[in-house]
């Protein structure tokens, strides 16, 4: 389903649907009412494989939009306006194409455009953050000429690139039959009742890596310490708090896996004892004696019986070397090195730049980029390795 949002940029929707349509998709077209101020709806209904839609009302079928969210195997939005994507992110449904959106359970891509004053907008990128956490995958704007004559970043991306990310979210499966494991978030180990021993990992790279897992085909149980929405597709969540439980949910599937990826922050220590109750300030500052956690990058590592282990090196200093060691300790088949001092790059942000190490001592240096592109990169080269 093509939906087109009301943005001067919608005249160039009609050259995304005629590469669809070329690229041999069948497409659904679904226009706002403001977008018909700039684009006509016959324009598509002549494009398209079907007459264009605008309406909740303007046919006889009761509920259009849960048909067309059903049968969709893609929802494209472009022009994804700040309206638009504003109503996405609150639930609002409106209109036919907000109400399919909301009754789709198929991927969704958008394709922003707008004024740069409106795309950096803190409400609009809140939105967005929004929307990529909950699996909704976006192809960033592009800098250039603006209506009005101005330029700047907020210019719909070429019909080209839109089609591209939608030929990849639409391609066959290639992870299908995987059995995958992600484990994602930090791990706390309790002092008390009340406090614990943790770290600043959101779980943002992990839950994108079960996402694009799961969008390609997988079959993914996702161990996680944190709340966040569960990626669509095929996954199973297991929530956990301590890298004891970590371990304990890992090593009891791991012999039924093909790939476990340990994107998660495991904490290197716990208090050897816990407080059963509330530590009081009053009592002065107590002593907490500190033991090693299990292991479970080694634990993996020295039982992989032909499944492809991934882990990740978070450093902040001598990030190749650090990286190098820990790989052939731990027996991985992947390191993904990340330096999370940096700025935009590690614990918490929605970006990550990061280095790829084999143990042949192959290194791949990857730009800055978002967590899900970064994911996408991972599996690509898991395949590889794998094929």
């Amino acid at each position: 389903m093509l939906g087109v949002s009301g943005g001067i940029a919608a005249y160039k929707a009609v050259e995304v649907c005629r590469r669809l349509v070329d690229a041999g998709a069948h497409v659904a077209p679904v226009l706002t009412d403001d977008a018909t101020r700039f684009i006509g709806p016959l324009t598509f209904s002549a494009l398209a494989s079907e007459p264009a839609r605008t309406s909740l009302f303007d046919s006889a079928e009761p509920i259009p939009h849960t048909h067309l969210g059903q049968s969709a195997d893609l929802v494209l939005v472009a022009p994804a306006t700040a309206k638009l994507i504003g109503k996405y992110a609150a639930g609002i449904s409106d209109d036919l194409l907000t109400a399919t959106l909301l009754a789709t359970r198929a991927p969704v891509l958008l394709a922003p455009a707008m004024h740069t004053e409106m795309w950096e907008h803190p409400a609009v990128q809140e939105n967005l953050t929004i929307l990529r956490r909950r699996g909704v995958v976006v192809v960033d704007p592009e800098s250039g000429r603006l209506a009005g004559g101005d330029v700047g970043e907020g210019r719909l991306a070429e019909p080209a690139r839109i089609v591209a990310a939608a030929e990849q979210l639409l391609r066959p499966g290639d992870l299908s039959s995987w059995r995958v494991l992600v484990t994602a978030g930090g791990t706390r180990e309790p002092i008390d009742p009340v406090r614990f021993i943790g770290n600043r990992s959101s779980g943002k790279m992990g839950y994108a890596l079960a996402a694009v897992a799961a969008r390609r085909g997988a079959s993914v149980c996702l161990v996680t310490t944190v709340r966040r929405p569960i990626p669509p597709g095929a996954v199973e969540e297991v929530r956990v708090e301590t890298a004891a439980e970590m371990a304990e949910a890992v090593t009891s599937r791991f012999g039924a896996l093909d790939v476990v990826v340990m994107a998660a922050a495991v904490a290197d220590f716990r208090p050897k004892l816990a407080a059963p109750s509330k530590l009081k300030k009053a009592e002065g500052a107590p002593e907490v004696i500190l033991e090693p956690t299990p292991d479970i990058l080694a634990a993996l590592g020295s039982a992989k019986q032909g499944q492809f282990l991934v882990g990740f090196a978070a450093e902040t200093e001598q990030l190749l070397e650090h990286a190098r060691a820990k790989l052939a300790a731990k027996r991985v088949d992947l390191m993904v090195a990340n330096d999370v001092s940096a700025a935009d790059s590690g614990f918490e942000v929605d970006t990550n730049q990061a280095v790829l190490i084999t143990p042949g001592g192959d290194i791949t240096e990857l730009p800055r980029m978002t967590k899900t592109e970064l994911a996408e990169a991972i599996w690509d080269r898991v395949r590889k390795a794998r094929s």
